[in-house]
């Protein structure tokens, strides 16, 4: 018996929060007794880009390299992870919270009769029963789940799960699924792609601009701090709304959702629907010059300064420390 993760890529590379769910699944086996990590990749992807799933804690890679997979199409994802799940004598499926994510789980509960617990944030309580803590209300809250099927999947939010680096590569197998022609029947036709040399649902380190920056033309200070941090850039609604920013660097609860080690908000007043998006962020700095403005509330540390000021010394301190 063993642990089954669903794996994401994209670009050729596996996304960082399915590693973070690889590590959450090592930890729960060493908890519960229930074997080894099988990772299930899908779709074209080098096989030392899967090897290297073995450092988060996953013992063997099963891949199944149809190409029609790559493109993420819901149904067919599902029938090959139900598939693997169901040749290894799994029991608990893990796989990282997202878009994708969400969509396939809710079909492999069906598929597997499994209890689907989203958005969880620590290892399971075991002892008398199988109780598992998930964040709610944008991160506001937690709630205590209890899962009574024999088939569970858990669905971890990123960022919550400390990342394993420290495994042995792992084997990687060749895995024949048999998909039905019907599983093809929606065609993803193209895709959108979020450009930048960090993208923001995967950053650790975020920084965001407001309508405190006066305009586009001031954005390369934003994006200078963000190169110097390593960091993702993102902006507030209405900076996207009047087209500052393209909508895909809009964070908010009707945006982008982030939960980075920081959070950098520069000339952003805090709206309820902005907090929404980043209250599960572990460190918030808060940069405006408004010292009334509702985002100090939520700030882990703040500075009541002139952006256009504040933030150009605090790069140049960081490229002479970093």
């Amino acid at each position: 018996m063993s642990i089954v993760v669903y794996i994401e890529h994209a670009e050729g590379k596996v996304k960082k929060t399915s590693l973070e769910a690889v590590s959450f699944a090592n930890a729960l086996a060493s908890q519960t007794g229930e074997g080894d990590v099988v990772a299930v990749a899908l779709g074209t992807i080098a096989s030392e880009e899967l090897t290297a799933v073995g450092k988060a804690g996953a013992a063997k890679v099963l891949h199944a390299g149809d190409d029609r997979l790559t493109a993420g199409v819901i149904q067919a994802h599902a029938s090959a992870v139900a598939q693997a799940f169901q040749s290894v004598g799994a029991k608990t499926l893990v796989l990282a919270k997202s878009s994708l994510g969400d969509a396939v789980a809710a079909r492999l509960a069906v598929k597997l009769g499994a209890g689907l617990v989203s958005n969880v944030v620590e290892l399971p309580q075991t002892s008398g029963g199988y109780t598992v803590k998930r964040s709610i209300y944008t991160g506001k809250a937690f709630a205590q789940t209890e899962v009574t099927t024999e088939n569970k999947i858990l669905a971890i939010k990123k960022n919550a799960i400390d990342l394993k680096t420290d495994g042995a590569d792992a084997t990687v197998e060749t895995f024949a699924v048999d998909i039905p022609e019907s599983d093809f029947a929606s065609k993803i036709t193209s895709t959108d792609r979020a450009t930048g040399e960090v993208l923001l649902p995967e950053a650790d380190i975020v920084v965001s601009g407001g309508r405190g920056m006066k305009g586009p033309e001031n954005w390369g200070m934003i994006e200078d701090l963000a190169k110097t941090l390593g960091a993702a850039t993102g902006c507030s609604k209405p900076v996207s709304d009047i087209g500052w920013r393209p909508h895909h660097e809009h964070v908010g609860q009707t945006g982008v959702k982030v939960a980075p080690s920081l959070y950098v908000a520069v000339g952003i007043s805090g709206a309820i629907q902005h907090l929404a998006g980043v209250n599960s962020s572990k460190c918030i700095v808060v940069i405006n010059k408004d010292p009334e403005a509702p985002f100090f509330k939520a700030a882990d540390y703040g500075i009541v300064g002139d952006a256009f000021e504040v933030v150009p010394k605090l790069t140049e301190a960081l490229k002479a420390e970093l």
